[in-house]
């Protein structure tokens, strides 16, 4: 069964209580705030605009960074406020909290096709231990409780998943609606070759996904500090590369499925190595790279995939007809670094036959940086969330909301085609 959506819900003259993510990157040179990115307020447009259209009363809430229950200046909301009145051309008035008599006058002020934005829930500590009282408090606010917040919905907070069972009507928002879609249907029956790139620093990270997506992909390639404790497995020598040596065994366990299932998982054959790196000025020792299939030496570690990698990544690519790329290929903030993870970049973004779903902070970040995000079929919004999907686990913010009845959905196939997604939403 699909979620039910904003399209299925009558909104006109409704205060509309909508969980959405604008936990957004805010610099403050000299006191005034600025957006560096304005991604995830972007992402939220079509469904913050479909309710205006329809004279919805509209609510905004959502968290920004991490003020551990108190509240902080640098963290405030307001900034997002005058950038959503930006890009909508539209007045977007704010609220000073998210709860009490303040923010409910300012909602009760409003009027059909307003909008309002409240400020940061996670001013309250009660919002992280999905309080009932303050999940109640919320739900004054609201009539229709929407969730279009998909790199939240792994948790279970108030904003989350407490408010949405104090109120009657529930249903989720395009972009998450969008999200299951791709993270769904087209990786559960993906067109083949189907070929999953995946980074970072930590095999935990990823050895659930990886172990899924061992039935499905044709063709598994690994990059960032991770492939180092395959290498371990493998009996190499990683010098002092990143390595959990705690979850070696787990990556031998992959190893051995994916011979056994016929599925090509591609290591790193060289590396760019240097003797020292300092993350906090953003520089390295001078560095080399090794020689295909050469141990890094002891006093070395790894920070990037090598130029034989690239080219055996690039055939691996340019040939498939869907891709999933999650985590960068190395210390991509770092130049001299960086080189791997833009490559690979490049690659997703050249395939112009494939459908590309790129998900990960990181990941984006350097489709970002590169200039090739719109040549990306769909770039998640969600890092965690979007990896535990493809887990298999539930969703807390998704489970919480009903499913469409049959009625409803031939009632709105035409208008959930328009928005690209009306297709059944099933994990993989």
């Amino acid at each position: 069964m699909t979620k039910r959506t904003i399209l299925d819900v009558d909104v006109r003259g409704k205060r509309v209580l909508v969980r959405v993510d604008y936990n957004v990157p805010v610099e403050y040179v000299d006191g005034d705030a600025r957006i560096t990115d304005d991604t995830r307020i972007r992402a939220s447009l079509p469904t913050v605009q479909n309710l205006v259209k329809r004279g919805a009363r509209v609510v905004l809430m959502s968290h920004l960074g991490r003020p551990k229950g108190k509240a902080n200046p640098k963290l405030s909301l307001r900034p997002v406020a005058d950038r959503l009145s930006y890009l909508m051309q539209k007045r977007v008035s704010f609220a000073n909290d998210c709860i009490g008599s303040g923010a409910e006058n300012s909602v009760n002020s409003l009027q059909d096709g307003d909008v309002l934005l409240l400020e940061n829930l996670r001013f309250h500590p009660e919002e992280e231990k999905n309080d009932p009282s303050f999940s109640q408090q919320l739900a004054r606010l609201g009539e229709v409780y929407v969730n279009d917040a998909f790199g939240t919905v792994h948790r279970a907070h108030a904003s989350t998943e407490g408010v949405a069972h104090c109120m009657g009507e529930r249903a989720i928002g395009f972009l998450i609606e969008k999200e299951l879609h791709f993270l769904g249907e087209e990786l559960k029956d993906p067109a083949r070759p189907f070929v999953v790139i995946l980074g970072g620093a930590k095999v935990s990270d990823k050895i659930r996904v990886i172990d899924r997506l061992l039935g499905k992909a044709d063709a598994i390639l690994i990059g960032g500090a991770m492939a180092y404790t395959f290498y371990l497995a493998q009996g190499k020598s990683v010098g002092k590369s990143l390595v959990e040596p705690d979850r070696v065994e787990l990556a031998r366990e992959a190893l051995e499925k994916a011979a056994a299932r016929g599925v090509d998982l591609l290591l790193p054959v060289d590396s760019y190595i240097v003797e020292e790196i300092d993350f906090e000025n953003h520089q390295t020792s001078p560095g080399r790279y090794t020689r295909p299939e050469e141990e890094i030496p002891a006093s070395w570690l790894g920070v990037d995939i090598g130029p034989a990698t690239i080219a055996a990544m690039r055939k691996k690519i340019a040939g498939a007809r869907t891709i999933f790329w999650n985590g960068p290929m190395g210390v991509f903030e770092i130049r001299g670094c960086d080189k791997g993870t833009f490559a690979v970049a490049e690659m997703v973004a050249e395939n112009r036959d494939a459908v590309s779903i790129v998900g990960g902070g990181d990941s984006v970040k350097a489709l970002h940086r590169s200039g090739l995000a719109d040549r990306i079929t769909f770039i998640s919004t969600g890092g965690g969330a979007s990896l535990e999907f493809l887990e298999g686990k539930p969703l807390p913010g998704v489970s919480v909301i009903p499913d469409k009845v049959e009625k409803e959905e031939n009632q709105n196939a035409a208008s959930s085609s328009a928005q690209g997604s009306n297709k059944a939403l099933l994990p993989v």
